[in-house]
């Protein structure tokens, strides 16, 4: 039997509305010291920076009778049926994050209003700055977890990829009796001919086993 290997199948990392971006999972993000300054308070967290979209690659008809290949990892996850579900998880997450840190800001915003009014006695404007100074902590430990929250999924998502698409890749690889198939990103390839290029039919071979593992909505 020849044998063949995948190179440098590494990590994979998804990012809000994009793809994934190719780095080994990470230990959710500690939590950052409080802010020293009085409201306004945190803003929700942001999306991790997106990754920039790849430029599509008309196909081109594999090469016959070579015995080594190459696969866009990044790609596979940005264009595939599999990576946008995980995508769209990870934005959903995102969303409802800040939404709830969105309307916790809203009513730091409406208690620092009533403070600017003349007419509140002291007792009135010390009770509402301990209502700020609440929501304030609030927020800080919504923004603590919230970021912990989609570095944990990002994390699972990752991992749950992963699994899915190695066997689609040694797959191909096989029916293709490959030696060697690389990484294009991971690799140090700077240049190849797009004959050796088998990411579509990579994306073609997991969207195929996502819609076959997909339950059938009555």
């Amino acid at each position: 039997m020849k044998a063949f290997m995948v190179a440098a199948l590494v990590g994979l990392v998804l990012v809000s509305g994009s793809a994934y971006a190719q780095q080994p999972p990470t230990k959710p993000t500690p939590p950052t010291a409080p802010p020293q300054a009085q409201p306004p308070a945190q803003a929700p967290p942001a999306a991790p920076a997106a990754v920039p979209a790849v430029k599509p690659v008309p196909e081109v008809k594999f090469l016959d009778g070579v015995k080594y290949a190459f696969i866009n990892i990044q790609r596979i996850a940005a264009e595939s049926a599999e990576g946008k579900i995980s995508s769209a998880k990870i934005e959903a997450l995102r969303t409802k994050r800040a939404t709830e840190l969105n309307d916790k800001n809203k009513q730091i915003e409406g208690l620092q209003a009533k403070q600017r009014s003349a007419v509140l006695g002291d007792d009135t404007r010390l009770q509402i700055q301990k209502d700020v100074d609440r929501i304030t902590k609030e927020i800080e430990r919504l923004t603590q977890d919230a970021q912990g929250e989609l570095q944990e999924l990002q994390n699972d998502l990752q991992v749950d990829f992963q699994r899915k698409v190695a066997p689609v890749i040694e797959a191909v690889a096989r029916d293709k009796n490959l030696q060697l198939l690389f990484s294009q990103a991971d690799s140090g390839l700077v240049w190849a001919d797009n004959g050796l290029d088998l990411t579509l039919e990579v994306i073609r071979r997991l969207d195929a086993a996502t819609a076959a593992a997909t339950p059938v909505k009555k």
